[in-house]
């Protein structure tokens, strides 16, 4: 039987960073939280904290730190749709972590949280991640559910279609100007700066690869972990880059922004993934994440 007194003080750490700062959310000291983890790892027979700045969770320590958040969701619904059960109504609000892409967040998912937290007491804990490694965060125990481009099935997990996002390749009709005169061309490319959002993005590449540009030299590259800053540095002349269609369609309207090689955009198939053992907490967001991708996404066999 899993000690649930353990168990809240070692999602406490992993979600606080620190020792300290978990015994003062939990109102002990840092010696009872070190005390309860210890037993905890004793019991369990694993080491489930790896004591830094921040504290992390072992991938034993952030599945177990998962559970207790299903657990907690249950208990939160419970209280909420029987009250005369739990009565407790002064019972902190559970916090949901989740994976989602950069592009889903300042977008269309944004309407799914607004519709969740609307209609409930849960609090989000988001992780942004390119949409090709969400799926990994998943595969980690570090979250409960993902917004990923991956479609492979997730051993414990469900998987939903969303729908797909239409990816286009545009810059300032300066910067065309300036350095595709005579045409997009490999040579042109290479030397062209090219935007990128950072380290994991892929899809600029990708673009090239299939519209046959792709050459042994990388163009420069500027990094900008920013949806805002992209779209800004493209309009302000700084480089090219992939954006959603939808998330520039003002700037290709007024000419701020302009298609690099008109009618070769890209599809990105989107997913929404969750462990399948927090189907039931999770049916309530799930619906809502739907919902908005219907509203935004094009579906799958349109795409």
């Amino acid at each position: 039987m899993l000690d649930y007194i353990g168990l809240q003080a070692l999602a406490a750490v992993v979600r606080e960073g620190s020792f300290e700062r978990a015994a003062r959310r939990l109102h002990v000291t840092p010696s009872a939280v070190s005390q309860r983890i210890k037993q905890l790892e004793e019991r369990t027979g694993q080491v489930l904290v790896l004591r830094g700045t921040p504290c992390t969770g072992t991938e034993a320590g952030r599945r177990l730190c998962l559970h207790v958040e299903q657990v907690a969701l249950l208990e939160n619904e419970l209280r909420r749709t029987n009250p005369t059960l739990m009565p407790d109504g002064h019972a902190t609000p559970p916090t949901l972590k989740l994976a989602v892409n950069a592009d889903s967040l300042s977008t269309w998912f944004m309407d799914a949280m607004a519709a969740f937290t609307g209609g409930g007491n849960e609090l989000l804990d988001i992780r942004i991640d390119d949409q090709d490694h969400t799926a990994q965060r998943l595969k980690e125990g570090d979250v409960l559910a993902a917004v990923t481009a991956s479609a492979g099935s997730i051993a414990g997990c469900n998987t939903w279609p969303l729908g797909s996002v239409r990816y286009v390749a545009a810059s300032s009709p300066a910067f065309v100007a300036q350095h595709f005169a005579h045409g997009v061309t490999t040579e042109a490319i290479a030397h062209a700066p090219m935007m990128t959002y950072d380290r994991k993005d892929r899809l600029q590449e990708q673009w090239l690869q299939r519209q046959g540009l792709a050459s042994r030299q990388s163009p420069p590259k500027h990094f900008v972990p920013s949806n805002d800053g992209f779209v800004r540095g493209c309009e302000a002349g700084m480089g090219w880059g992939m954006h959603p269609r939808w998330l520039i369609q003002r700037q290709l309207g007024a000419g701020t922004l302009m298609e690099l090689l008109p009618g070769t955009g890209m599809t990105m198939p989107l997913y929404w993934v969750h462990a399948r053992s927090a189907q039931t907490s999770l049916e309530r967001l799930t619906d809502c994440v739907m919902a908005a991708a219907r509203q935004w996404l094009v579906p799958a066999e349109k795409a």
